[in-house]
């Protein structure tokens, strides 16, 4: 929908969209008001339980395992265990107890206001039966799932992370220089000293015209329906955010205060790092710099500071330390934010994750017809004991064949699409998830496209890949004939640990387990729907449906599109269909 032009059809338009703006928001608080206690006091109770049931075993288990870790000296191992873990194990008991019910308050009361504001959207039909039902039932539902998904972090993922800090060798070995701390102090106390008052003066002086210029940009936006206010799901909390833009002005420049005081500590950790008491120095009076450059970049004022940029660092660039130096391209400043008249198509996270564990279902299939994958390992993986062989190793090799496929296709990403759209470095997700994950693939993509791997040698890699997780079996199966060098054999041996290690950094993500216990259960259905005990491979691939989200443009200024080596040039971008196949393979 293109906004209109001219005052007068602004003007009207926000005229009649007022009141069917207005009954849709009552509605949906309404139900809002009526579902938040009892969401409020299933997340809350339910998080509350798990916190407190766990946190005698959290409490034991983390001294054992930091106590136990070879990778940390034993100073350093005295001072987390006296000073930093009991402030930790007794704050979180407090914070999340109370994150829970401020979060289970913000989602029974928001949930129904953002499914009744949806269920008007284009291409809905019975659409007044939706408004009144659309966040009730699926609102109860997620409580539960979000209860479910905190207990899959506080348990397997918390147990997997802390079993690694033990059970790892010392690649890195940490502990703590005593000749430097002195210094470290001393500087820490004088960036504190230093720094907050000085950022709280630039933050009360520069806040008036935070105040006014968002509120011109708001303002701007409502009347033309630009920005925020394009869709109809995003007006409620676009035009709440013009009534408490001052509250937001206010918790500005608190957070501006309260971050002084960590940003000024800095100094006592640049001492520390550069083994120099003139670094942290430098860094008290380049920090004033930094913040003053940021926050003329963020408000769209002159470029620089009045504050030098000395260099801190001894191996660093120099930076130029003459005042109004440039510190942010002006392209990132709200002045040029990008405009949101155009239709977003957006992948999100969780959607390629379902693709990712649907994809794992079409080739355990597979692997299970082949006799790769036994009935054994589907019952390990639905007891306590577990299966390496499903949890790690089938996620893994499917994210192999996705990277065989984009090395042959001589992709500069990761193919997701038939050969035609690709995730790149330039175009992914701007969820810092990614940014754990989409590097280290890439770099092994290439690895892969540089190791001209025959098909023989495809075959070794995958078996080794999905079996290395259980050594046993690896030596008793048949996994083909390893390369004829050793140096190739040691690099596909390396390969295939470096998959196993980024599917286990994934399985630790909050939405994993779950989605993996449904996979299980869903293969081990078809296996018993068959009464010879096979199952039989599902042909074709699987897809997802990439959304199109009106949410997100409240709250990014980009959204992250995929280059795509065949595109349809021409015609209206509202007009294009929003929905395609979307395929991990």
């Amino acid at each position: 929908m293109e906004p209109p032009t001219g005052f007068l059809a602004t003007l009207w338009n926000f005229i009649c969209f007022l009141p069917y703006f207005i009954g849709l928001l009552l509605l949906g608080t309404v139900k809002g008001i009526f579902f938040c206690p009892l969401i409020c006091l299933i997340i809350g109770v339910g998080n509350t339980a798990i916190i407190l049931g766990l946190w005698p075993v959290h409490i034991v288990w983390t001294y054992y395992c930091i106590l136990s870790a070879k990778q940390f000296g034993p100073v350093l191992k005295i001072v987390v265990c006296i000073t930093i873990l009991p402030l930790q194990l007794i704050l979180w008991p407090v914070v999340g107890i109370v994150g829970s019910v401020l979060g289970g308050a913000a989602y029974g009361l928001l949930s129904p206001v953002f499914e009744t504001f949806q269920a008007v959207g284009e291409g809905k039909t019975n659409q007044l039966y939706h408004c009144f039902y659309d966040g009730t039932v699926s609102t109860v539902k997620g409580s539960f799932t979000v209860v479910r998904d905190f207990k899959d972090v506080c348990y397997h993922t918390y147990f997997s992370v802390m079993d690694d800090l033990k059970s790892q060798g010392p690649p890195k070995y940490y502990e703590i220089r005593l000749l430097y701390l002195p210094g470290a102090v001393l500087a820490g106390v004088l960036g504190f000293m230093v720094d907050m008052p000085l950022i709280s003066f630039i933050a009360i002086y520069k806040s008036p015209y935070m105040l006014f210029k968002g509120w011109h940009r708001l303002f701007h936006d409502l009347i033309g329906r630009e920005g925020p206010f394009l869709e109809t799901i995003c007006v409620p909390f676009a035009g709440l955010a013009i009534l408490v833009w001052p509250l937001a002005v206010v918790g500005a420049v608190l957070a501006s205060m309260v971050a002084s005081i960590f940003h000024g500590a800095y100094a006592g950790v640049v001492v520390y790092q550069e083994s120099s008491l003139w670094m942290g120095l430098r860094f008290i009076i380049a920090s004033l710099a930094i913040y003053d450059e940021y926050s003329n970049d963020i408000l769209d004022m002159p470029e620089g500071s009045c504050f030098p940029r000395l260099t801190y660092r001894k191996k660093a660039e120099s930076l130029p330390t003459t005042s109004r130096a440039p510190s942010f391209s002006k392209h990132r400043s709200l002045k040029n934010a990008p405009s949101f008249n155009n239709a977003m198509i957006e992948l999100k996270p969780l959607e390629v994750m379902d693709s990712l564990f649907r994809e794992c279902k079409r080739y355990g299939e597979i692997l299970f017809s082949e006799g790769t994958i036994t009935r054994q390992d589907l019952e390990d993986a639905k007891s306590s004991k577990g299966s390496r062989v499903i949890s790690t190793g089938l996620p893994a090799c499917c994210l192999l064949q996705t990277l065989l496929r984009s090395a042959k296709a001589n992709s500069a990403g990761i193919l997701l699409i038939d050969n035609c759209t690709e995730i790149t470095s330039s175009n992914r997700p701007k969820d810092t998830i990614f940014d754990w994950f989409l590097n280290p693939l890439l770099i092994i993509k290439d690895q892969i496209k540089a190791e001209k791997l025959t098909e023989s040698e495809e075959y070794y890699l995958g078996k080794l890949v999905l079996l290395s997780g259980d050594p046993v079996r690896l030596k008793n199966s048949n996994i083909g004939s390893p390369p004829d060098s050793e140096r190739k054999q040691a690099e596909l041996d390396a390969l295939a640990r470096r998959l196993q290690g980024i599917t286990k950094s994934i399985s630790r993500y909050p939405t994993y387990r779950r989605r993996f216990e449904e996979l299980v259960k869903a293969l081990s259905d078809e296996l018993g729907q068959n009464n010879d005990g096979s199952i039989k491979p599902t042909s074709g691939p699987n897809t997802i449906a990439r959304s199109k989200s009106a949410f997100a443009r409240l709250f990014t200024q980009k959204s992250f599109s995929f280059t795509s080596k065949t595109s349809n040039h021409g015609g209206d971008p509202e007009s294009q269909e929003v929905e395609r196949d979307v395929t991990i393979a």
